[in-house]
């Protein structure tokens, strides 16, 4: 797999054509005004059967950017990508911090997939790459809830104007985006509460990590509405399945257990998520991005609401040991008590179903996968352990 760093990253993989091409959408963007751009998208969003943000037929990309390609949720992305669309190009641009690891894509076919090492934050590196692609899909992000807690800077960075420099692209390339955000930011519900998240839920984050990715969320509206970009929305529950860094919840419990190691439990552990599998979440994030509605934001989730004590007992008892087997560490400050998403929406008006909705079997199937793959997990467990310890956790 090709990779490119982005002090010496320059890589033009256009015919001529497309190069010409892309020299007069150039030279239009340099004379038209922000506003005068938004007019000139919502023509050509008009001429090419896109009429009021409804497309009239499905969107087809063929070369496609995925930031944190690297990460968990957008490694398993690119591979559901290239397992299942073999005309897709993807250039992974992922400044591989420490929860990027470019083993996530290792062995994927060099011809379609191509890593760049950079930031989302770098606007000359942008301009280098987007140039010659038709959709950026936007996962990178600093995701943990206790990491934004104790030190928010780098969230407001990455998720917030790392989401700024990629609309500024978008709007001057005039390409396609999708953003990957959270449930999160919907803040949470009681525990007795039927009632579950859906598009209309009034946003109310808690976290410094969550208010980060609501004001992504509300700046990619704000330049749909603006600028007329050509945008998608969604917000997922909690993801589980391979490649997830050993400071979350399902991998530190099992990896815990494979090093001899106590699993770790906040407060009560009555604290409900609403589990899917990662493959899933990848299945909806492409059906949104070829099928969704522009300015539209549609919740991906799989009905799979656990507490955490029974997840944990889940994984104590598929590893052999007592479903007591574990200690409580103290609780999380703020600690959301219950995400549950509606997917009703994208069900209904998109078709999608996930795959994965037997938990037991998912996790086994992740428990196994942390299992025979140690050389992955092992080098980030010491440094994981050291610094919940040092919180308390």
């Amino acid at each position: 797999m090709p990779v490119y760093e982005c002090g010496t990253f320059l890589r033009w993989k256009l015919n001529i054509s497309s190069l010409r091409q892309c020299r007069v959408s150039n030279q239009n963007h340099e004379k038209i005004s922000r506003i005068s751009y938004a007019r000139y998208v919502h023509e050509r969003g008009s001429a090419s059967g896109r009429v009021g943000g409804m497309a009239k037929e499905t969107f087809t990309p063929k070369n496609i950017i995925v930031t944190g390609g690297c990460g968990f949720i957008g490694s398993n992305f690119v591979h559901y990508v290239v397992n299942n669309h073999p005309d897709v190009h993807v250039t992974v641009l992922d400044k591989l911090t420490y929860a990027g690891n470019p083993e996530n894509i290792a062995g994927l076919p060099e011809d379609r997939v191509e890593l760049v090492v950079g930031d989302i934050c770098d606007a000359d590196l942008l301009d280098k790459i987007v140039p010659g692609h038709d959709a950026i899909v936007h996962y990178a992000a600093e995701s943990h809830n206790d990491n934004s807690i104790a030190d928010p800077e780098p969230f407001l960075r990455t998720n917030v104007e790392g989401t700024f420099r990629l609309l500024e692209a978008v709007g001057k390339y005039g390409i396609r985006y999708h953003h990957v955000s959270t449930d999160e930011v919907y803040g949470d519900l009681a525990l007795d509460d039927p009632a579950r998240f859906t598009e209309h839920t009034p946003y109310h984050p808690s976290s410094p990590y969550s208010s980060t990715k609501a004001a992504s969320d509300m700046l990619v509206r704000a330049w749909t509405r603006t600028y007329g970009i050509r945008a998608t929305i969604s917000n997922c529950s909690n993801n589980y399945g391979p490649y997830q860094h050993v400071e979350k919840f399902i991998p530190r419990q099992i990896t815990n257990i494979l090093e001899g190691i106590r699993p770790k439990l906040y407060g009560e552990g009555l604290n409900v998520r609403d589990w899917i599998h990662t493959e899933d979440h990848s299945s909806g994030v492409w059906t949104i991005l070829t099928k969704g509605r522009i300015g539209e934001t549609y919740l991906i989730g799989a009905n799979g609401e656990k507490n955490n004590i029974d997840v944990l007992r889940m994984i104590l008892k598929m590893m052999g040991q007592p479903e007591d087997a574990f200690d409580w560490v103290r609780d999380r400050p703020g600690h959301d008590r219950r995400y549950a998403i509606d997917s009703t929406k994208l069900r209904t008006e998109l078709g999608w179903t996930p795959r994965h909705t037997d938990f037991e079997s998912g996790l086994k199937q992740t428990i196994e996968w942390y299992t025979q793959n140690r050389a992955w997990w092992e080098p980030a467990k010491a440094a994981t352990e050291a610094r919940y310890k040092q919180q308390g956790q």
